[in-house]
């Protein structure tokens, strides 16, 4: 491989492996994120949660996604509250395409399939099919029809 397109490639593989979570959803492209973005693209949800837990901006949607993702995540998931941040992430912004996919997996945790297939139906106006979140929770509902459960990470 060209070593002048080396650089790119991985640049590429990145973005498309990163979580949804780690998106600025909202268009806020707050910094007070970035530190709770880096753990939990490091896989450290514990870690992330206490910095969410610092930066305390329940106004935004991006950290009321991110502290759900980060919730659910973790080694004692707790998806009670991972549930109501990702609630009051649509109270915020309805089309937050993270919150509305992320959301619709942990109905799927739950064995919830209607409210999975509404957050998709959502995520369809929201990104008319094109978007990752769309296609990643569609592959999530198609996966827990074939399985008879939700099958993730």
């Amino acid at each position: 491989m060209n070593r002048l397109l080396a650089p790119w490639c991985l640049a590429a593989a990145l973005v498309t492996t990163t979580p949804w979570a780690l998106a600025a959803d909202s268009g806020s492209g707050s910094d007070a994120l970035a530190t709770a973005r880096e753990l939990v693209a490091a896989k450290r949800f514990d870690a992330a949660i206490e910095s969410l837990r610092e930066v305390n901006d329940t106004g935004s949607a991006d950290w009321q996604n991110l502290m759900g993702y980060s919730l659910r995540r973790s080694k004692t998931p707790d998806v009670a509250a991972a549930q109501k941040h990702y609630d009051t992430a649509l109270r915020i912004d309805p089309n937050h395409r993270g919150a509305l996919a992320y959301s619709g997996e942990l109905a799927l945790m739950k064995g919830d399939l209607p409210t999975a297939e509404q957050r998709l139906a959502r995520l369809d106006k929201v990104c008319a099919r094109k978007c990752s979140e769309y296609l990643d929770l569609e592959d999530a509902v198609k996966r827990y029809k074939v399985n008879g459960k939700y099958v993730g990470w």
